[in-house]
């Protein structure tokens, strides 16, 4: 592993800090110059008042001040836990600390109350790194509570982000009103329907209603309405039992629906001095605003989209069939190829298997291959990888768990076989099976009209379509449809052109067909030539025909095509 490198400028200084600390501890150490005692309970920590002033504006008033301790060599701190000062103080000599869940709160407090700026970062940064699903509330509580804007404005970052989650813990209902207030006011909050923040809150409301009902009138205000289809809040808003019997609360909903109806109250202007808690002339006037409750600007989880992923070791690439706009979901190109790619009904994106080869070692590719995408970071994370690498196998998900099934395991050391075997392609081709896991069997249902293979197939409208493939005469550019009811198969419109490997997808309520290979003439030859194709093509249900909407796009080739749903806000646009 390479030395970090440092700026030569910084060195200076680096050598006499380390020079300086190193000299205080051994004067400790050595019981030099000390003259100064802090007394906690029983027990005695020698210091240096120059370390302590230097460290805490709160021992250098001290020192500094006419109080009776400035002059004392004896100082007795109470309400401290001495083993947590004992940390600290070693710390001040030492940079070294060890933090713990169990101690760092203890700390954090204790370098707050004596204002310790160097330990209150260090405790900051740990809780930072510490997050998670079920400590973030007690760490934005926290934050609040030491004034501390930088933990509390990362806790409330991350529990924005996993808004849906964090509401079903039971921290969330013992939050304080302001508190609330605090994180579902946040444009940043992950949620792509309002109706989940005013659920959330009457939830937080049932929790204690006695005491928290008369809290509704300004929580109302952190709820955007104005994002609310009219027909819910009708039925759930106003007919709410929190809601419909409370003038007050009416009184303020009747502002809502009246901006459903194009009706806005005149917007209230501040003057600057007002604004900023003072006084001053109207002729000095800010820009004007709506009340709270009227607010309609969209979440960030409001951004997330039904997406065209694209995913090769080239990076990955996301496809907005609506708006028609592309964009960069990852640049990784720590991608495997040939891999199979799943996306799961919770939307976690995962790749497995595949070849990478390491540009130390080319001849011995990577083959176990289990990545997952990470839509925060834009990163592919790698997960425990296959216990046997293998190829060619089929990838699904149920029950909550990835089925990898079948296809070859890759031994080291296996040959090639020289026997030959023949068996029926045609009767192969054309079989459909069905698993009925309450039954836990198999069957066969009724056959493809033509026999097929490499072609792509989609669910649609609860039917099944299968696309061109290659049947033994060739390509085809046939389309079929399944009908799941009658097990029955019909002719669909055909593609436009004869196509192997065509990916087949169904996504906002309209059916695609991406990429694939086909037979293209060029200049030089007469007879085509097998291409890869990276274009994009809807179905169109009113006219019944296929229409390109994209003749190329980067990244593609190779790729394997998910139906995902992506927050374009995290994304870069091509």
């Amino acid at each position: 592993m390479a030395a970090l490198t440092i700026d030569p400028m910084e060195q200076p200084r680096m050598y006499q800090q380390t020079l300086l600390q190193d000299g205080l501890c051994d004067l400790l150490e050595n019981d030099k110059f000390v003259d100064c005692v802090l007394k906690i309970s029983d027990k005695e920590f020698p210091c240096h008042r120059l370390v302590l002033a230097a460290s805490s504006p709160f021992f250098k008033a001290m020192f500094l001040s006419d109080l009776e301790e400035s002059k004392k060599r004896e100082i007795v701190l109470r309400d401290v836990n001495p083993d947590v000062m004992g940390m600290i103080l070693r710390y001040l000599y030492t940079s070294d600390i060890s933090l713990t869940e169990q101690n760092v709160q203890d700390i954090f407090m204790v370098a707050n109350m004596y204002q310790i700026p160097s330990i209150f970062s260090v405790c900051v940064s740990y809780l930072q790194e510490k997050l998670v699903l079920g400590n973030c509330l007690a760490i934005f509580r926290l934050g609040l509570l030491l004034d501390c804007p930088r933990l509390t404005l990362t806790a409330r970052e991350f529990i924005c982000e996993r808004y849906q989650l964090v509401v079903r813990d039971q921290d969330f209902l013992q939050l304080g009103p302001s508190e609330l207030a605090l994180i579902i006011t946040s444009d940043a909050l992950n949620v792509e329907r309002e109706e989940q923040v005013f659920e959330s809150l009457m939830d937080w409301v049932g929790h204690d209603e006695k005491s928290r009902v008369k809290d509704l009138s300004e929580l109302l205000h952190c709820v955007r309405f104005r994002l609310i289809p009219v027909d819910y809040f009708k039925e759930k808003v106003e007919r709410h039992k929190y809601v419909r019997f409370n003038q007050d609360l009416v009184k303020e909903l009747d502002l809502v629906k009246d901006a459903h109806r194009g009706c806005f109250p005149k917007p209230r202007r501040l003057s600057r001095d007002e604004a900023k808690g003072g006084e001053g002339n109207e002729d000095d006037d800010e820009e004007g605003y709506l009340p709270g409750i009227l607010n309609n600007n969209p979440r960030f989880g409001m951004f997330e989209m039904d997406l065209i992923l694209m995913v090769s070791n080239t990076g990955t690439v996301a496809y907005d069939p609506v708006g028609n706009e592309c964009f960069i979901a990852s640049e990784s190109t720590e991608i495997p190829k040939n891999h199979c790619s799943l996306v799961t009904e919770q939307n976690q994106i995962f790749i497995v298997g595949g070849l990478l080869y390491n540009d130390e070692d080319k001849d011995e590719p990577f083959k176990s291959y289990f990545l997952q995408f990470d839509p925060v970071s834009s990163e592919w994370l790698g997960m425990p990888s296959q216990p046997n690498p293998r190829c060619l196998f089929g990838l699904t998900e149920a029950e909550n768990s990835i089925f990898v099934v079948g296809g070859k395991e890759l031994k080291e050391g296996e040959h090639a076989l020289n026997s030959v075997m023949i068996y029926d392609r045609q009767k192969c081709m054309r079989r459909v099976c069905c698993y009925n896991p309450t039954k836990f069997e198999w069957k066969d249902l009724a056959p493809l009209k033509t026999a097929r293979s490499l072609f792509g197939v989609t669910v649609h409208n609860d039917q099944i379509f299968v696309a061109t493939g290659v049947t033994d005469s060739g390509l085809t550019s046939s389309v079929e449809v399944y009908d799941i009811a009658t097990n029955k198969w019909s002719e669909f419109t055909e593609f436009p052109q004869e196509r192997s490997s065509l990916n087949l997808i169904s996504i906002g309520g309209s059916m695609y067909a991406i990429g694939g290979f086909a037979r293209v003439p060029t200049e030089t030859s007469e007879v085509p030539i097998p291409k890869e194709m990276t274009d994009i093509w809807r179905y169109d249900e009113s006219d019944k025909s296929w229409n390109g909407i994209l003749r190329e796009i980067c990244h593609a080739e190779g790729a394997t095509i998910l139906p995902v749903r992506l927050n374009t806000l995290r994304l870069t646009k091509l």
